[in-house]
C-alpha cells in the first residue's frame, strides 16, 4: 500500500511560516522595555505628550533594526536610518503644512523614487529609506504637534536614546572580558566554529551548507569590526589582538574551503584546532596545545601552516596594528547601485505604491472615511513595509501584514477596554516596545506587536480607538501593493537579481584574476576573496526570496539559481587553486581543466538566463 505523499506547500506561504531561531536576545528586550514606553511617559510628565508619542515611535522603529551585532556596527545600524527619519519627518511636516492634495501627493511619489533607489545599496540603506518614508507619512499625514525642527529633535532623540542604551548597557557574556568588545569577541570565535563545522563536514553532502555558514560568519564578523571609530587606527592592545585573530581566520578559512572542494574526509583532529581559537577569542586567553599536524596534502598542509600562524598571532597580537580587510564598495559603488537596474526597478515599484496609498489616503480623508481621525499615515506607511523585498516574497509580505495587523488590532481593542487610561496605555507601549527585537524573527509577529503599540501611542495622544479602521486600511494597502506588484513596469523585470549576480560575478573574476596573476599580495587576496563571497551570498538570498513569489514575478528571474550555483562553484575552485599555488607554485590539469570548464558553462547560463525583452 503506497504512503500518501506529503502535503507540500507553495513557497510563498512557506516564507510567510518561517521563523527565525536563536537564542531569547534578553540585552535587546531590555533596551526595548526602557526605551519607548519611558519616552512616552516622560513627554506626558512634561506636558509635551505629542512629542513624546513621536519620541517612542522613533524608538519603536530603532529597535526593529537593534539586531545582534557589535556595539561599533550598531552606531551605523541605528544611526543612519534615524537621521534619514528626522529628514523624511521634517519634509512630510513642512510638506503637508504648505502643500495641497495633489502638490504633496507628486512630492511624496518622488520621495519614494529616491528612497527606493537608496535602498538597493544595501541593508542599512534599505533601513534608512524605509524610516524616511514612514516618517514623511507620518508627517504629511498629522496634524502638527509643535513645529516641524521640534518634532525631528524629539524623534531624533527617541532614536538616539535607544542607541545610547545599546552603547552603555551589557550584554551577557560582556562582563567577562573587555566590556567594549563583546558583539566583535562573539562575532570572530563563531568564525572559528565554523571553520571546524566546515572541516567536520568535508566529503559529505552537508559541505556546502557549512561552506554558506561560514561565509556568513565571516561577513558579521567583518562588519562587526569595521564600525565606525574615534582613531583610524586600533587605540587598544585588545582592540589590535582582535582584529590579529580575524585576520588569523581567513587563512584558516581558505583552506578549509579548499578541502571542501577537494571533497575528501578529513581527520577529526583536523577541526579541533580551530575549536580551541575559538575557546581562546571567547575567553581572551591563550590558545593552549594544538593538535599534531597532518600534511599529506596541499591544503591540509595549507591548513596547519594556518594554525601555526595563528597561534603565533594570538600570542602577539597585541605588539601590531592588524586591520581586517574591509569591503571593497565607496560611495562609487553606492551610487551604481542606486541608479542601475534593481536600484531603477525598486525605486519605480515604491514610488507607485506609495504615491498611490497617499493619494488614496487623502481622498478618504476628506471623504470623512476615517469619522473622527484627523490623520490619514496608516495606509501609506503600511505600503512602506508591504513593498519591501528584502523582508521577503510579495505574497508572504502581504499574507503576515494583514495577519498581523488583524490579531495586534482586536489584541488592542480587547486591551483598550479593560486598561486604565493612559497609565495602562503606557504599560502596553511598554511591554510591547520590549517584544519588538523579538518579533522581527517572523513579519506578521513583528506586525502583531507593532500594532497594538502604534495604536496605544495614537489613543494617548488624543485620537479615539482606531482598531477596525486600522484593519481596513491594511487590507486596502495589501491590495494596492499586490496589484501594483503585479503591473507590468517599464524596464527589466528580475532587476534587483540580475544586478546582484552581476556585482558577484565581477567580484569573482576580479578574485580569480588576481589569483591568475601569481601575486604574493595575500591582504588583497583575502580582500578579494571576501568580496567574492559576500557579493555571492547577497545574490543568492535576491534569488531565493524572487524563486518563491507567484509564478507571474517568479518566472522573471528563472535561470538565475543555475548561474549563481556556477559562479559559486567558481569562487571555490578560485580558493583551491590559490591554495594548491601558494603550496606547489602551479596548478595541476585538473585545476586548470575545471576553470576552463567553469567559465565556459558560466558563459551559457548567462545567455540561457538573460531576461526577455522589456516589458
Amino acid at each position: 500500500m503506497s504512503r500518501p505523499a506529503a502535503l507540500s506547500l507553495p513557497p510563498w506561504l512557506t516564507h510567510a511560516l518561517r521563523t527565525q531561531r536563536g537564542p531569547v536576545p534578553w540585552s535587546a528586550l531590555t533596551r526595548g522595555a526602557l526605551a519607548a514606553g519611558p519616552l512616552l511617559l516622560a513627554g506626558m510628565l512634561a506636558g509635551r505628550t505629542p512629542l513624546g508619542v513621536l519620541a517612542a515611535i522613533a524608538a519603536m522603529l530603532a529597535g526593529i533594526n537593534d539586531r545582534p551585532g557589535s556595539r561599533r556596527a550598531s552606531v551605523k545600524r541605528l544611526g543612519v536610518p534615524a537621521l534619514a527619519g528626522t529628514l523624511g519627518l521634517l519634509v512630510g511636516t513642512y510638506a503637508g503644512q504648505q502643500l495641497s492634495a495633489v502638490p504633496l501627493t507628486l512630492l511624496l511619489t518622488v520621495l519614494g523614487l529616491a528612497a527606493g533607489g537608496i535602498s538597493a545599496v544595501g541593508p542599512v540603506a534599505s533601513a534608512a529609506g524605509t524610516q524616511l518614508l514612514v516618517t514623511a507619512a507620518v508627517g504629511a499625514g498629522t496634524p502638527a504637534a509643535g513645529n516641524g525642527w521640534q518634532q525631528g529633535l524629539a524623534f531624533l532623540a527617541g532614536a538616539g536614546w535607544l542607541l545610547l542604551l545599546r552603547l552603555a548597557l551589557p550584554t551577557p557574556g560582556s562582563l567577562a572580558g573587555d566590556f567594549r568588545f563583546d558583539g566583535e569577541r562573539t562575532a570572530v570565535a563563531d568564525v572559528y566554529d565554523a571553520i571546524a563545522a566546515l572541516l567536520d563536514a568535508t566529503g559529505s553532502g552537508s559541505a556546502t551548507a557549512r561552506r554558506a555558514a561560514l561565509t556568513a560568519a565571516l561577513d558579521h564578523a567583518q562588519d562587526a569590526l569595521a564600525g565606525p571609530r574615534l582613531r583610524r587606527r586600533a587605540s587598544s592592545a585588545a582592540e589590535r589582538r582582535l582584529h590579529a585573530q580575524f585576520t588569523a581566520a581567513l587563512p584558516l578559512a581558505e583552506a578549509a574551503t579548499a578541502l571542501a572542494w577537494a571533497g575528501e574526509p578529513v581527520s577529526a583532529r583536523a577541526a579541533e584546532g580551530p575549536r580551541r581559537l575559538a575557546a581562546a577569542v571567547r575567553g581572551n586567553t591563550g590558545t593552549g596545545p594544538l593538535p599534531a599536524p597532518s600534511r599529506s596534502a596541499a591544503a591540509l598542509r595549507a591548513l596547519d601552516d594556518a594554525l601555526l600562524r595563528a597561534a603565533e598571532a594570538f600570542d602577539r597580537a597585541g605588539d601590531a596594528e592588524h586591520r581586517p580587510p574591509a569591503r571593497r564598495r565607496g560611495v562609487r559603488d553606492a551610487v551604481r547601485a542606486a541608479l542601475g537596474t534593481g536600484g531603477r526597478e525598486y525605486g519605480l515599484r515604491v514610488a507607485v505604491c506609495f504615491g498611490a496609498s497617499a493619494a488614496v489616503a487623502q481622498a478618504l480623508h476628506d471623504a470623512r472615511w476615517y469619522g473622527q481621525h484627523q490623520h490619514w499615515y496608516w495606509l501609506p506607511a503600511t505600503t512602506v513595509f508591504l513593498v519591501k523585498p528584502d523582508l521577503g516574497p510579495l505574497a508572504s509580505r502581504v499574507l503576515g501584514r494583514a495577519a498581523g495587523t488583524v490579531l495586534g488590532a482586536l489584541v488592542f481593542a480587547g486591551f483598550a477596554a479593560v486598561l486604565p487610561r493612559p497609565e495602562g496605555l503606557v504599560v502596553l507601549v511598554t511591554v510591547c516596545g520590549a517584544l519588538v527585537p523579538l518579533s522581527t524573527r517572523n513579519f506578521a509577529a513583528l506586525t502583531a506587536v507593532i500594532t497594538p503599540l502604534v495604536l496605544a501611542l495614537v489613543m494617548i495622544g488624543g485620537e479615539p480607538q482606531a482598531s477596525l479602521s486600522r484593519i481596513g486600511e491594511t487590507l486596502l494597502a495589501c491590495a494596492i501593493v499586490l496589484i501594483v506588484g503585479h503591473l507590468p513596469m517599464p524596464g527589466e523585470r528580475g532587476g534587483g537579481v540580475r544586478a546582484r549576480l552581476d556585482t558577484a560575478g565581477s567580484a569573482a573574476h576580479a578574485y580569480l584574476v588576481h589569483v591568475l596573476s601569481e601575486s604574493g599580495d595575500r591582504a588583497e587576496r583575502w580582500a578579494l576573496r571576501r568580496e567574492a563571497y559576500r557579493t555571492l551570498a547577497e545574490a543568492r538570498t535576491a534569488i531565493a526570496v524572487s524563486a518563491a513569489e507567484l509564478p507571474a514575478l517568479a518566472r522573471h528571474t528563472e535561470g538565475t539559481d543555475n548561474v549563481a550555483v556556477v559562479l559559486e562553484r567558481l569562487v571555490d575552485t578560485t580558493t583551491a587553486c590559490a591554495v594548491h599555488l601558494d603550496e606547489t607554485g602551479g596548478l595541476t590539469p585538473r585545476h586548470t581543466g575545471l576553470l576552463r570548464d567553469l567559465l565556459d558553462e558560466l558563459e551559457r547560463r548567462e545567455a540561457w538566463a538573460a531576461p526577455p525583452a522589456a516589458a
